[in-house]
């Protein structure tokens, strides 16, 4: 009896045991090697390469803004003949040809400031294939940065800064050539210059060498370039009617040496091709015929107060007027028209008068 009782507990407890075993869940079947991992996230469009601006262009940009501040700094304090020649000196140093490089070389991070123009230029800059194809196109043609989104407001950004550069210089050239008048009041400015030879073969060897800039001038302007501030220009007041295209080619030039920079092909290692793009043909020309007018208004010029005239006139006030044309500015007017009850009325000064000042390049030497 009692082995029958335990066979049927055995029994019971096998039962028991298969019974719970079926309640459980299956182990979960391990990952086949065919099984694949989920698709990575989508990645992010790939970033516009940085602004680079050359070493070549930042250090021209540099000389221009060196040569505006010493020349408009000048004044008509002149006690001697020396204190003429020293701002003679100071006012001639610049070769033409270079300060209308060095001019687009301004332009060119003034329109960097502008931050419609980069960003509309940058839009451009994210695909690789279309950002080759419109460097291709500014070098063809430099006009075609004047396409891009914000260069109206770039353009107008240089006209605004290269005119009020260009009219700083012909104002302190302004208040010199006047001074020239009446300073014939001392006598010491009837004296004749010394070494009249000397002083013209100077003025030519000096207008024959390039401007330069102090190290930390440049290193200002390269962060001003790549940085898109730091300058301190400002956009043209309301009131001045906006410039529109086509610009000059010195604005042209301009922008587009800009555009590159913000595409990322104008580097160090892109000068071969940004070289030819600072070339232009208002400027220098216009730069040429202001010292041929200075070299010939010494050459005559025998007084110190003759010298002022021509200090003035030529060496400061042509120049200005030649800064503010690179960029379609209109130079500032600072001659006053004549009344006409003093029109009719003979210089007081005999032929030391305004009259013999201002034509006393018609004299031989």
């Amino acid at each position: 009896m009692k082995s029958v009782i335990a066979r049927t507990g055995a029994l019971s407890a096998v039962f028991a045991c298969a019974l719970l075993a079926s309640c459980q869940s299956p182990a979960p079947t391990p990952p086949t090697a065919t099984a694949t991992a989920p698709p990575p996230p989508p990645s992010a469009p790939p970033a516009p390469p940085p602004v680079a601006l050359s070493t070549s262009v930042v250090q021209a940009a540099a000389a221009y803004t060196a040569y505006v501040k010493q020349a408009s700094a000048l004044t008509p304090a002149f006690t001697d003949g020396e204190s003429i020649q020293a701002s003679l000196r100071t006012s001639e140093a610049y070769e033409p040809k270079s300060l209308a490089r060095d001019t687009v070389a301004y332009a060119a991070v003034i329109a960097l400031q502008e931050p419609s123009f980069v960003q509309g230029v940058r839009a451009y800059a994210v695909d690789p294939a279309q950002r080759a194809e419109i460097v291709s196109k500014i070098a063809a043609d430099p006009a075609y940065a004047a396409s891009f989104p914000g260069a109206e407001a770039a353009a107008n950004l240089i006209a605004a800064k290269l005119g009020a550069d260009g009219d700083a210089i012909a104002k302190a050239g302004y208040a010199i050539k006047e001074s020239a008048y009446s300073i014939q009041h001392q006598k010491w400015s009837t004296e004749f210059v010394k070494d009249r030879d000397g002083r013209l073969a100077m003025a030519k060897q000096i207008s024959s060498v390039a401007g330069t800039a102090p190290a930390e001038d440049g290193q200002a302007m390269m962060q001003a370039a790549v940085s898109g501030q730091g300058l301190g220009v400002a956009a043209p007041a309301p009131a001045v009617t906006p410039l529109k295209a086509p610009y000059t080619t010195g604005v042209n030039r301009g922008l587009a040496i800009a555009a590159l920079a913000v595409l990322g092909a104008a580097g160090d290692a892109n000068q071969a091709q940004i070289e030819p793009l600072m070339d232009e043909n208002v400027g220098a020309p216009c730069l040429s015929l202001a010292k041929l007018n200075l070299f010939q208004c010494l050459a005559v010029s025998k007084p110190h107060y003759e010298d002022v005239f021509c200090l003035g006139q030529h060496a400061l006030m042509d120049t200005g007027e030649c800064v503010s044309k690179t960029a379609g500015a209109t130079p500032a007017n600072f001659t006053p028209a004549p009344k006409p009850a003093e029109a009719e009325k003979p210089s007081r000064h005999g032929r030391h008068g305004k009259h013999a000042a201002s034509a006393h390049h018609k004299k031989q030497s």
